[in-house]
């Protein structure tokens, strides 16, 4: 058999480079592809999401002032209470003893004022009489000097006694006081939300009130303490509206309103957050105390606006003479503008547009020659991805 001379191989080498030549031009010059999203109107919403804590407004801790053991207790948890109600007491026998010993002392100083009050009158008649008498000569003058003297002390005596008895009054009222703060009892009208204390249990109050139970003044009306980042915390303001939700009700949204933006720092691990605290009312009970609470803050928002999403205003299509992609704001793309596939030769045109307020998602336009229901090219299927796909295509393919 004749072999392929090398003129002929040389022929099939050209004809190859040929045609991967103008495989790859046309794979090359294919059509674009592009991505694109509807013009529609709806809201605009900006907001600081975060997260928090739910919190009763305002929280009595209940506390014993005095040491001992507990006697006995009338209230548990979810107790509803009554301001002076009482939950439970210490045993007062130590502090009645108390009371006890200072009320005698405070009747011994009374009775000791009534009978130095009795030796002042009768110092008083012994230097009337003696000061008469001296005057007709019958006694000596020292003999009224020493009544004058023993009736100054007397009237001395009777003035500490009086201190004496005012003192031992303050003592018997303050063992009263002890005495009464045996009785723990409720503040506030309230719920109670955390016991601390058993039957039997040995309260210290020696170096630290301890907590004995712990009241929530009213259960209706709630807090959220949120941790808002310090790169967020400048755009909270009062008043402004706040949403949440709950694991414990996945469907339901909760709406309060800004109440307070704390401008005391807090630092965990060197990241600062403030406190943002939003009000809402708890009518139907659903909230309870410490429940996290995933927090929409809303900044700004536009209702029924005409917007597009923020990928159309990044785009730039490529291509010979066309802009590469820049972002909005740069030196490369001062103007703002989209590109909408109209009907035609199916190529993307340019409207210049304005635009307002950005939730991340969607972008308001101000002003543009847009409509709802177009159709806004945000992403272009790259030159790469074009070529490889009809390099693929064109690969042979073997079947067994």
């Amino acid at each position: 058999m004749r072999r392929p001379s090398r003129r002929w191989w040389i022929v099939l080498g050209v004809a190859v480079v040929v045609g991967v030549g103008a495989l790859r031009w046309y794979g090359g010059t294919a059509a674009p592809r592009y991505l694109t999203a509807d013009v529609t109107k709806g809201p605009v919403v900006r907001a600081i999401t975060t997260t928090g804590a739910v919190d009763p407004v305002i929280t009595v801790l209940v506390g014993a002032y005095v040491s001992g053991t507990i006697q006995s207790t009338f209230c548990d948890y979810n107790t509803t209470v009554k301001a002076g109600q009482l939950c439970a007491k210490i045993d007062p026998r130590p502090y009645q003893v108390i009371v006890d010993q200072d009320t005698a002392n405070l009747a011994t100083s009374r009775s000791q004022l009534e009978k130095d009050r009795a030796s002042l009158a009768y110092a008083k008649i012994n230097y009337e009489r003696d000061s008469r008498l001296r005057a007709h000569g019958v006694v000596s003058q020292d003999a009224v000097d020493s009544d004058k003297s023993a009736y100054d002390q007397a009237a001395a005596q009777v003035k500490l006694d009086e201190s004496t008895i005012e003192q031992r009054q303050a003592e018997l009222h303050a063992a009263q006081v002890n005495l009464d703060y045996t009785d723990i009892v409720s503040p506030v009208d309230g719920t109670v939300v955390a016991r601390n204390i058993t039957l039997g249990q040995t309260v210290a109050a020696s170096f630290q009130t301890p907590t004995l139970f712990l009241i929530a003044q009213d259960l209706t009306k709630m807090q959220v303490d949120t941790n808002v980042s310090e790169s967020d915390v400048g755009a909270a303001r009062v008043g402004q509206k706040a949403s949440f939700t709950v694991e414990a009700y996945p469907g339901r949204t909760f709406w309060g309103q800004v109440a307070q933006v704390r401008e005391a720092p807090i630092t965990v691990q060197n990241v600062v957050t403030y406190d943002v605290v939003v009000a809402v009312d708890n009518g139907d009970l659903a909230l309870l105390p410490g429940m996290t609470a995933n927090t929409r803050i809303i900044i700004d928002e536009r209702d029924d606006v005409l917007r597009v999403p923020v990928r159309a205003l990044r785009f730039s299509p490529q291509g010979v003479g066309a802009k590469p992609r820049a972002t909005r704001g740069t030196k490369s793309d001062p103007e703002t503008a989209v590109w909408v596939l109209r009907d035609g030769d199916g190529r993307p045109e340019r409207v210049p547009a304005v635009s307002g307020l950005s939730d991340g998602t969607f972008t308001e336009i101000v002003k543009g020659q847009l409509e709802p229901g177009e159709h806004v090219v945000v992403d272009e299927v790259g030159q790469e991805e074009r070529s490889h796909d009809v390099a693929q295509a064109a690969r042979p393919r073997f079947h067994p």
